[in-house]
């Protein structure tokens, strides 16, 4: 179970819109679940998860998306990432429109075997 310090997330989140409230609590569970003995915290002042000591996962809520960071953009076998790509190692997912939930648990999922190999897909 993902080991949660949730005082500091709740409260990044629940700053936010209902709207975008929703998309960054299922965000939030979706990270828990592919990475289920990770550790939530705050890092570079938006919500993150960590396993083994490393970041695999980072999201955060704006004005008109949420993002999810890092993403292996451009990576082979994540060319349905492209129309969410934004910049390199970002994903953003408009509010408003539902969530491609089997996309980010790849992007996830990727991320943390990178993570368990020291690195990250974006380096």
């Amino acid at each position: 179970m993902t080991q949660r310090h949730s005082d500091d997330i709740d409260a990044y989140i629940a700053g936010f819109p209902a709207e975008t409230q929703v998309m960054l609590s299922r965000l939030r569970e979706i990270i828990g679940e592919c990475v289920p003995d990770g550790v939530e915290t705050i890092s570079y002042a938006i919500p993150t998860v960590d396993f083994g000591g490393r970041h695999v996962a980072h999201f955060a809520g704006y004005a008109h998306h949420v993002a999810l960071y890092p993403a292996p953009v451009g990576a082979p076998g994540f060319e349905d990432l492209a129309p969410y790509a934004s910049g390199k190692g970002t994903a953003r997912f408009p509010i408003g429109e539902p969530l491609p939930e089997d996309l980010i648990r790849r992007v996830v999922r990727y991320q943390l075997e990178w993570a368990t190999r020291g690195k990250d897909a974006t380096g």
